[in-house]
């Protein structure tokens, strides 16, 4: 597929941009501080940097492979652009209204999360389509035409449109012809219709999938333009590809036509990252954890394998509680994400309790010790303070760490209100922020009926590593491994990332009255659908016939509010199909839930076909436990956790390090990138991919 074997990863987040080269077998890697007004000069300049450590050019490079949060601070921070909605008459307040759940059941006083359009941009069409796709009442071209008229008067323009008629998802005749109409009388505007972004039946979960990716598509649109230009202006000729949020990659092109789902990108990177090594080493149950400057994400990952899930929700108000976000009914990889980064924001509420994040310093004005003009303490700060990070040893190059800063913010922010020395108060932020991490994790794992303790942590981002050692103490977890350019992990996922694309549709059928002509039409439909999508990014460089095709149904007991998600098998439906689903369904149905349920009507809400392109051989590796014990000299007083106290840990270059070298914690082992964290009760092993795996030497201490 390569011509010199040449590839870039960049991912963007809140406080880092990482740039990854690889070239063959060799990787270069840096990080830069995201810019935030024109994330791509981040980019650029860590592309200059990676592209004089490989002594490449520009033009030699193949592919550039990116991901970014973008779209998600933009919905998070409401700063997406001016945006109308077209509903049919009578649903218009129903993004305001939401479902019946409340994500408090007791509190008298819960506010709703505002709705992402606000009343006074929401406009109604009388129209209307039944659930089986028939037309109840006609589109009226002439009440269309003047609603566009009204709009197109309004002196605050807009910039996007998004449309979203009731069960458009089985007919969507009538949001074509409105789509057509605007861009007729309206063609510089940007036009979304929900039976393309998502055409899943619960009209809340679409109506506000179709409105996110609406409010982000002007800006990303704009953005991704101004990228591609300024790689070619820079002497780029090679593809451009996104990460989506489900994990593959799809073109600019698509990127732009529907920005909703780069919502996740750069985390889905980070859980592909993860699957690889858990493939490498044969391990079923992985936990990945990235950690970075700005948040914490946790996936499951099972037999090799992310947990995907086909909505998530984005922007939680409340606590990180569930129901109390914006719901987006894309494919993703399922994880939990949790404003806990290095520079996430450390404070004392009205209790005289610390509270760590979500709000994040991020590269501007970035932690008090980076004096780049920050004054609030961070993690970031009380790491410096308790020794775990050194000036010496900081992975950022442009960055000399100011320690007085960081002691003098813990000082202002935290210590002094609670009375206690800056050590104290920095003791406290890392364990808060610790807890709230390790809290997520169990409760991410009980969602999804799993032992967090039987899992395998891989740990990577800028400061995962740092805080795993302490995380698997409180989690019981025995077994970590740190990758070799951790700091970078999710840039490297995007290099591991194949071309994927997932194609849904909600079409109800009861097993009772199995339609198997009009399934097979349908996943027939939603494979040519996909696959024209993986071609389209790949540029047709897979035959047809190698591409991978995973087919799932959507399935519940009749009268049961929500589905499983149950795997087909890539034939043919005939008239004995029904027979085989119900079984895969019941047996599904008791791997969830421990039994299945007698006498119950089955029936199908939706289906799912996921066309990937082929996945290269995973090199095995079998796990080193060698007692080639190494030692060093330099020391240094850092403050451990597990016993409580400050100790003298070790130093060492991890660069220095060799395959077989067994190091005894507590120690340090610093990169360019980012550092990890040996506990008192813990060895590292360095294993022959230069991974670092780290197991308990003796019972946890609290």
């Amino acid at each position: 597929m390569t011509h010199n074997g040449i590839r870039i990863g960049a991912d963007v987040g809140g406080t880092f941009t990482d740039i990854v080269l690889e070239k063959g077998t060799e990787l270069f890697s840096t990080k830069v501080l995201t810019t935030y007004e024109s994330p791509e000069i981040g980019i650029l300049e860590g592309i200059e940097n990676v592209i004089e450590m490989s002594k490449t050019r520009l033009s030699e490079v193949d592919s550039f492979i990116h991901g970014t949060t973008l779209a998600t601070n933009a919905l998070i921070a409401r700063t997406g652009a001016r945006t109308a909605f077209v509903t049919t008459k009578g649903f218009r307040d129903t993004i305001e209204m939401r479902t019946e759940s409340r994500f408090e059941q007791y509190n008298l006083n819960l506010e709703l999360p505002k709705p992402l359009i606000e009343r006074k941009d929401r406009y109604v069409l009388s129209e209307r389509i039944s659930s089986d796709g028939s037309v109840l009442l006609p589109f009226d071209e002439t009440e269309a035409g003047k609603l566009i008229e009204l709009l197109s008067e309004k002196k605050d323009p807009y910039e996007s449109i998004a449309i979203g008629f009731i069960h458009s998802y089985m007919n969507n005749e009538h949001e074509s012809i409105f789509r057509e109409m605007i861009l007729k009388e309206l063609p510089g505007i940007k036009v979304s219709i929900s039976s393309e972004v998502s055409p899943q039946m619960r009209e809340f979960e679409r109506f506000n999938t179709v409105c996110a990716n609406s409010y982000v598509q002007p800006m990303m649109a704009s953005y991704l333009e101004r990228l591609k230009s300024k790689l070619t202006d820079a002497g780029a000729n090679c593809d451009i590809h996104l990460i989506h949020s489900g994990g593959g990659l799809i073109s600019i092109e698509s990127a732009i036509k529907f920005p909703v789902r780069l919502i996740e990108s750069g985390p889905a990177g980070g859980a592909i990252f993860a699957a690889e090594i858990a493939d490498r080493y044969g391990i079923d149950a992985a936990l990945s954890y990235d950690m970075g400057g700005t948040t914490a994400k946790i996936c499951l990952i099972d037999n090799q394998a992310p947990r995907s899930a086909k909505t998530f929700e984005v922007a939680r108000t409340h606590r990180f509680t569930k129901g109390s976000g914006m719901p987006i009914s894309i494919p993703v990889i399922e994880m939990i994400e949790i404003g806990a980064g290095g520079g996430s924001i450390a404070s004392v509420d009205d209790l005289k309790q610390i509270r760590v994040g979500p709000l994040s310093a991020g590269s501007e004005p970035g932690p008090a010790a980076y004096g780049l003009g920050g004054s609030l303490a961070t993690v970031t700060d009380a790491n410096i303070l308790l020794g775990r990070i050194s000036p010496e040893t900081f992975g950022a190059e442009d960055i000399d760490l100011l320690p007085e800063e960081s002691k003098k913010a813990l000082s202002n922010d935290v210590a002094k209100i609670l009375e206690t020395t800056a050590e104290n108060a920095a003791i406290g932020v890392i364990e808060v922020v610790d807890e709230n991490m390790a809290n997520a994790a169990r409760v991410h794992a009980v969602e999804n009926g799993r032992d967090v303790s039987k899992y395998t942590m891989i740990a990577f981002g800028g400061a995962a590593p740092l805080h795993a050692s302490r995380l698997c103490n409180k989690l019981e977890i025995d077994k970590l491994l740190v990758p070799p350019d951790a700091g970078v992990g999710s840039a490297i996922g995007f290099l591991r990332t194949p071309f994927s694309y997932e194609a849904l549709r909600s079409f109800y059928i009861s097993v009772e009255n199995f339609d198997h002509k009009s399934v097979n039409k349908l996943l027939d439909d939603l494979t040519s659908e996909a696959t024209e999508f993986v071609m389209e990014a790949s540029n047709g460089n897979y035959p047809e016939e190698s591409l991978e095709v995973e087919r799932c149904a959507f399935m519940r007991y009749s009268g049961q509010g929500w589905e499983i998600t149950v795997p087909l098998e890539n034939t043919k439906f005939d008239n004995f199909g029904i027979e085989l689903l119900n079984n895969k369904f019941e047996k599904t149905y008791e791997e969830h839930f421990g039994r299945a349920i007698e006498g119950l009507p089955i029936e199908v809400v939706g289906w799912s076909v996921k066309v990937t392109s082929p996945k290269p051989t995973i090199q095995k590796i079998v796990p080193l436990d060698s007692e080639n014990i190494v030692t060093t000299d330099i020391k240094r007083t850092i403050y451990d956790p597990v016993e409580s106290s400050e100790i003298q840990a070790s130093i060492f270059d991890r660069e220095k390090l060799n395959p077989g070298d067994c190091i005894i914690g507590p120690a340090i082992i610093f990169e360019s990138q980012t550092t990890t964290w040996i506990s008192s009760s813990s060895k590292a092993t360095v294993q022959n991919d230069a991974c670092l795996l780290i197991l308990k030497t003796d019972t946890d201490k609290t």
